[in-house]
């Protein structure tokens, strides 16, 4: 019994972190459609940042915030001065961001050499919380935490505020937005700098549970396209169960069947494009 919740309590942890990368990424295809294959280098270059700065000795969480305004910097410079010059042309787009992506790889395998970096958990997080004779880790727990809180500010931000109304207006109609005064181009770069700081947050904060090693970015990539397709493009609530959904099919099929692991993982994602290409919680694009 034990077993099985431990597996529970890493599998949603998990899921949290898959959220942070899955969501600017959802963000970013669902709404720009722009197919960013260098989403997984983000999170392992802002993870690469961030336990940089934690050693030289700065606060977790103030290496995690500089991490992602970092990335956000880098994705901004690439969204305005790269990928807006292919706009329309989802194939350059795809070559592009993948020949960016080996070129992380590269840089961060020069820099920072192929041996894993693990800081350690938080200090004030370390430990296990007893629950009824039951331990679970607290800083697993505090992640799924911070995961929620993300996705509900998110959920406002895009939903309630003027600011998600003008990047809704932006997406559906772009010359008109244009025409009431929408700045349509700068709400994209917004976007996709956005997403870029939540994968370098999320690979931050991820760090002293995956560690951070080269091939970390080609080895959550996938796992966020499997996310995006189950969840459906642009649904920040898809997005959220599309992640603890794979994170509870990653980890329990990795523990109790690892032969099928792949199997387990993937067949979900074939169902789901074959009964209902949209996604779970897409809506169809006329």
């Amino acid at each position: 019994m034990s077993q099985y919740l431990t597996l529970g309590v890493n599998s949603v942890a998990y899921g949290g972190l898959l959220f942070l990368l899955s969501a600017g990424f959802s963000l970013i295809f669902g709404l720009m459609r722009i197919p960013n294959l260098m989403h997984g280098s983000f999170f392992m270059l802002g993870a690469y940042f961030g336990v940089t700065i934690l050693a030289k000795g700065y606060n977790f969480w103030i290496a995690a915030l500089l991490s992602a305004a970092a990335m956000g910097v880098i994705g901004a410079f690439v969204e305005r001065f790269l990928l807006r010059r292919l706009a329309g042309q989802e194939l350059a787009q795809v070559l592009l961001t993948l020949g960016l992506s080996f070129i992380v790889s590269d840089l961060c395998l020069i820099i920072w050499t192929g041996d894993p970096w693990q800081p350690a958990t938080p200090r004030a997080f370390a430990g296990a919380l007893q629950v009824s004779g039951l331990f679970f880790p607290i800083y697993r727990v505090v992640i799924i935490l911070v995961a929620v809180v993300i996705a509900i500010a998110l959920w406002v931000m895009v939903d309630w505020t003027r600011l998600g109304a003008m990047i809704r207006a932006g997406v559906d109609d772009a010359p008109m937005a244009r025409v009431v005064g929408i700045k349509v181009s700068q709400l994209f770069t917004l976007i996709f700098a956005l997403g870029a700081g939540l994968a370098a947050f999320g690979g931050v904060i991820g760090s002293p549970v995956l560690s951070v090693y080269p091939g970390l970015d080609a080895e959550m990539l996938p796992l966020a396209l499997i996310v995006v397709i189950l969840g459906g493009t642009g649904s920040l609530l898809g997005t959220l169960v599309g992640s603890f959904l794979i994170g509870v099919l990653y980890n329990f099929g990795q523990a109790m069947f690892p032969n099928l692991a792949y199997v387990i993982l993937f067949l979900p994602m074939v169902l789901v494009l074959v009964l209902r290409p949209q996604g779970l919680f897409g809506k169809v694009v006329p």
